[in-house]
């Protein structure tokens, strides 16, 4: 593909997105043939921008990476410099692959929500689909931000898991009874969510007045049957979270932040087991049947 930047690929992780890509059960490739994968980190093997040396250290998420062109699962990629990301002191491209777009998701929300003026102060914060990447990401963020976490999630048997990682509590999406009132019990002082729909919905009527709610995803649904009261009569803010359009002068923010918060202990409780390419098709069927936790990164073939 056109580009200034090629990329020897290290290291790419899988996201819900690719899942939807590799298996097809949604429209994410824009033409075929084309390589998926919307993240990777490498080094640089050859450019014409004088920003981006052979050798360099850098990463590339979103921008349209392994949507609109050819991404990251593969030994080459190469993109337009502007995408490029020089890798942030204190990571390395492993490192840098387990945060990926799930974690910058999740550090885009926690950045939007305290621009908008969330802080620990307002209340717990709530993060559903707790068990996926950026789930996992947003408490492991949220918790060493200081922020007391709840992690609401359908997979009760999962935690251990979920306390592991920096949640003070866990909800069992089973139990909750979403109610119909326009204004329910305020709960939270702000949430994350990456479900939609009634989900999202049960937040916008019980987050605390001048709360933040981060929407992530749709994995529940793509509708969102609320009222304006949530937001008039208590200030509540519905934030979107769009991690492939950013501008530049932000995604670096985000990823300074990424790198000042995380710890070593971070990136091995959220890690699951490496795979190949070869095993990219399975993974990604057990991603969409919600049998996975964590990140998982996948090793890149070297030449």
């Amino acid at each position: 593909p056109e580009g200034e930047v090629t990329i020897r690929g290290q290291w790419s992780g899988v996201n819900f997105k690719d899942a939807l890509a590799i298996t097809g059960a949604g429209r994410i490739l824009k033409r075929l043939p084309m390589t998926p994968g919307i993240d990777v980190a490498g080094q640089v093997r050859d450019s014409t921008d004088p920003a981006c040396r052979p050798g360099d250290a850098v990463l590339v998420t979103g921008c349209g990476l392994g949507e609109s062109h050819d991404g990251g699962f593969a030994g080459l990629t190469r993109v337009p410099a502007d995408w490029v990301v020089p890798m942030p002191e204190g990571l390395d491209a492993e490192r840098a692959m387990l945060i990926g777009t799930a974690g910058f998701t999740a550090g885009m929300a926690l950045l939007r929500m305290e621009q908008n003026g969330q802080q620990p102060g307002l209340g717990p914060i709530l993060i559903n689909g707790a068990t996926g990447g950026v789930g996992s990401f947003a408490i492991r963020l949220f918790s060493r931000a200081g922020y007391r976490v709840v992690a609401a999630t359908g997979k009760p048997d999962q935690a251990g898991y979920l306390r592991r990682i920096g949640a003070d509590d866990v909800l069992d999406t089973g139990s909750i009874d979403h109610g119909r009132r326009p204004l329910e019990k305020a709960l939270w002082g702000g949430a994350v969510d990456s479900l939609g729909g009634e989900p999202l919905a049960w937040l916008t009527r019980t987050v605390q007045p001048q709360g933040s709610i981060a929407a992530i995803g749709l994995a529940a649904g793509i509708g969102l049957q609320t009222t304006v009261m949530p937001f008039i009569l208590r200030g509540v803010s519905l934030l979107g979270i769009n991690s492939v359009t950013c501008a530049r002068s932000f995604r670096l923010a985000v990823w300074q932040r990424l790198a000042q918060l995380l710890q070593d202990a971070d990136f091995e409780a959220i890690r699951s087991p490496d795979i190949g390419l070869a095993d990219l098709p399975g993974y990604c069927r057990r991603m969409l049947d919600r049998e996975t936790t964590g990140r998982t990164l996948v090793r890149l073939p070297q030449s």
